[in-house]
């Protein structure tokens, strides 16, 4: 089963090779993406249990926050891990079903929880009035269900579509982590469908995350810049400025992986893999940083938790 050959099976196992053609630098690798793993999981684990603890950050907005927070913890533990076993112990092996799941990972909810962000901003400047009778808990955990909803609806046929593949090549995957069109790959029948499902229905779903919360800040600064003092639009915009930073963090890789996979034929294929990499480890490790340090309440909130830690 470890080998190419020409006899249909489906395999059990895989064997991911890391970064092809950098196998030399692997060890050098694995440092900057271990610290940022870490920074990462204890930066999000730190914010969500800030908002757990403190009452006054039980709002809307801090609801949506825990849950980034929550799926960069499990997009990064799902890849990154897999990836330092390779670098450090040439652990390659992953089951299927591990593969499956780190594909849904890496298709998880981010862009619906940045656009249910963008809503809560929206309806906190442009009707500050209506904002808790709009985004009351009912509505909160009916956004929530909407875009996990939506995931697991995205998600699930390329599931189908890879389960229903024969293989007959190799089981070995060029990657440090799986993905779907590098499995497909593996498999000797017609992956058309694959190809065009799994780059037009996610990317369909992110370009419409990406109109909506388009039309959320034109009408936000529309509304910003109605407002009679210059103190009121600078808090305003700077409620705002966190959140902005994040989605361009988020979307920026995204779509630059996704035209590099399109039309970066010439690029090396180490530098696509790199570029995957990061995707799944600079916002994880970024989003927290700049929370933490634009927005008040949490640094607030983070000042007091560590002096009781330090007093204790």
């Amino acid at each position: 089963m470890f080998s190419a050959n020409l006899t249909t099976f489906h395999p059990t196992v895989f064997i991911l090779l890391g970064i092809p053609g950098l196998e030399q630098y692997h060890t050098w690798l694995s440092i900057p993406f271990c610290l940022m793993y870490i920074t990462a999981v204890l930066g999000n684990g730190a914010l969500i249990l800030v908002v757990l603890s403190e009452c006054t950050l039980h709002g809307p907005m801090y609801v949506f926050l825990s849950m980034l927070a929550g799926t960069d913890i499990l997009l990064s533990t799902t890849t990154v891990p897999k990836a330092l076993a390779i670098f450090w112990f040439h652990a390659g092996e992953i089951a299927f079903d591990a593969c499956i799941t780190q594909m849904f990972f890496i298709h998880v909810a981010e862009s619906g929880i940045l656009l249910a962000m963008a809503f809560d901003r929206f309806v906190a400047i442009c009707t500050p009035l209506r904002y808790t009778g709009i985004l009351t808990p009912m509505a909160i955990a009916k956004m929530t269900l909407a875009i996990w909803g939506r995931s697991i609806g995205t998600i699930f046929p390329i599931i189908f579509l890879l389960k229903r593949l024969p293989y007959c090549r190799t089981n070995i995957i060029p990657h440090s982590y799986c993905e779907h069109i590098g499995v497909a790959r593996l498999a000797c029948a017609d992956i058309t469908v694959n190809i065009w499902y799994g780059f037009s229905v996610p990317m369909a779903s992110v370009l419409v995350d990406v109109a909506l919360i388009g039309v959320s800040y034109t009408l936000i600064l529309q509304a910003v810049f109605r407002l009679p003092s210059q103190d009121a639009r600078h808090k305003a915009l700077n409620t705002c400025g966190s959140h902005i930073g994040v989605i361009l963090l988020f979307f920026i890789p995204s779509f630059f992986t996704f035209l590099t996979h399109c039309f970066g034929k010439n690029i090396p294929h180490h530098v696509h893999i790199l570029l995957a990499n990061l995707y799944v480890l600079v916002p994880p490790m970024l989003n927290p940083i700049i929370y933490g340090a634009k927005t008040k309440q949490i640094r607030d909130s983070m000042a007091h938790m560590l002096s009781i830690v330090g007093k204790s």
